[in-house]
């Protein structure tokens, strides 16, 4: 099981010493036999018993359980499909790229299998690295006020943390996981709730939740298509992940209390903001960046409701986030490759001359509303009747985001697509690229027909919260 975590780091270390023009071949080699790995893990896995192991370093603990391995299989296999999806992109054959995402990965499989909150505290700290000098090296930020911004901004969250775990540390004389769960916060009082504070401010920054969210759409818009996949879809996952395992268990009672109806309300006006915003966007990557905003706060005002059913069913829209903007802001990197723009007013017709596009895309942004059959359309149901249940407003609030989602998601399409012709040349789909939409929709529907398999399994390892 060791392997899981120490695969990324061997593949990283390799891609470095290894020539550029074998790169591509190497990151989509090594992220497919870290997946596979994973999945050969799985079939011995029991769900209802929770895996340690030990890699000898002293402050540092590991465990896998139903809930970590749902989330090292997501990070294993979007991992994967980035690399996919951009084999026929420059990036790929630069090493940097390469060996800086799968030390990223090894990273992100480290937060979801640390068993102690120093070592959770350590990894999130690592996915910093990567990614910023991916976004420094290969973004397109004319000026280095956007790139500032994420940065201090993670930095200020990493910072509120530090500052938490430390205290939580002091206070207890504990940081495994099990003993932090054992311990009474609730004695704390006020001093429990700033500790929740600190996680809280780190998880928004990172999530991103308004009012923090004003580095998302720019970074989002100027990291190259590989590196927003990654932001997208993985880094903000940490943030979900740290509220479901770390925070609402070790901190239920007093604090959680405190905290709950703040955080959902801004999940409420996150959804809302982002949703209207994304309507007036013309650029389509800000337009996305907009819309996952949105999404996003429909997850984490779930989460803090904290009961397992709707956690059970954020987690179902988690994995169906990261599919969604997978298959998003790659159709709008493809647009921006072919040509040069990505400005709605300037697209259109491209339905006539790229087919193949026209129509996965056309299935993505039906994903992207949530039709039946689809795992959005369960995720989405149920957290809303989570949110109705505990207060009427909040769930007619929420359900605003089937509407305005709608019409942001139709406007994207249909003014590229079959808007007045602007263009008369378009590369239609190469392989790779319809290989990555294709194993996307397939996600998308087996986890609508059949989302018992996700929820089951990570429900047992999901906490019952102290009342």
């Amino acid at each position: 099981m060791a392997l899981i975590i120490l695969l990324p780091l061997a593949f990283s270390l390799l891609a470095w010493f290894l020539p550029s023009s074998i790169t591509r071949i190497v990151g989509l080699i090594s992220s497919f036999a870290t997946l596979t790995w994973s999945v050969m893990q799985l079939l011995s896995f029991d769900p209802e018993n929770t895996l340690y192991f030990d890699l000898g370093l002293r402050m540092v603990r590991f465990s896998m359980d139903s809930l970590g391995f749902t989330m090292v299989l997501l990070t294993n296999a979007v991992i994967f499909l980035i690399f996919l999806a951009n084999f026929q992109r420059s990036i790929v054959h630069d090493k940097r790229f390469t060996a800086l995402t799968l030390l990223m990965q090894f990273g992100l499989v480290g937060i979801f299998t640390s068993n102690s909150i120093l070592g959770f505290y350590i990894f999130w700290e690592l996915t910093l690295l990567p990614v910023f000098l991916i976004l420094f090296w290969f973004g397109a930020f004319e000026k280095q006020k956007a790139l500032l911004q994420f940065f201090l901004y993670t930095l200020l969250g990493s910072l509120a943390m530090l500052l938490s775990v430390i205290g939580l540390m002091h206070l207890t004389n504990q940081q495994s996981y099990e003993a932090l769960l054992a311990a009474d916060l609730n004695q704390l009082g006020n001093t429990g709730i700033w500790l929740m504070g600190g996680f809280l401010l780190a998880f928004a920054i990172k999530i991103p939740l308004f009012p923090f969210h004003t580095w998302q759409a720019e970074t989002y818009t100027k990291a190259p298509t590989a590196g927003t996949m990654l932001l997208s879809a993985l880094m903000l996952k940490m943030a979900l992940f740290g509220l479901i395992k770390w925070v609402l268990p070790i901190f239920a009672g007093t604090a959680l209390d405190f905290w709950r109806w703040p955080i959902i309300v801004l999940g409420l006006i996150g959804i809302i903001y982002g949703a209207v915003i994304a309507i007036k966007q013309q650029d389509l990557k800000t337009l996305f960046a907009y819309a996952s905003l949105s999404h996003l706060g429909l997850i984490a005002a779930g989460i803090m409701l904290g009961d397992n059913a709707t956690t059970k069913t954020a987690m179902l829209q988690i994995v169906n986030h990261s599919i969604v903007a997978l298959g998003l802001f790659l159709a709008a990197g493809i647009v921006e490759q072919r040509l040069k723009t990505r400005d709605l007013s300037a697209l259109g017709g491209i339905a006539k001359i790229a087919p193949r596009f026209a129509f996965w895309f056309a299935v993505l942004t039906f994903i992207s509303l949530s039709v039946p059959f689809t795992a959005g359309f369960i995720g989405e149901f149920f957290l809303l009747k989570s949110l109705f249940s505990a207060h009427a407003l909040t769930g007619v609030l929420a359900s605003t985001t089937l509407i305005l989602g709608a019409v942001y998601m139709l406007r994207a399409y249909q003014d590229t697509m079959f808007g007045p012709t602007q263009i008369s040349t378009f590369a239609d789909l190469h392989w790779s690229e319809i290989s990555v939409f294709a194993i996307l929709t397939i996600a998308a529907i087996y986890l609508g027909l059949s989302p018992q398999c996700l929820t089951e399994f990570v429900g047992h390892s999901l906490v019952q919260l102290k009342p």
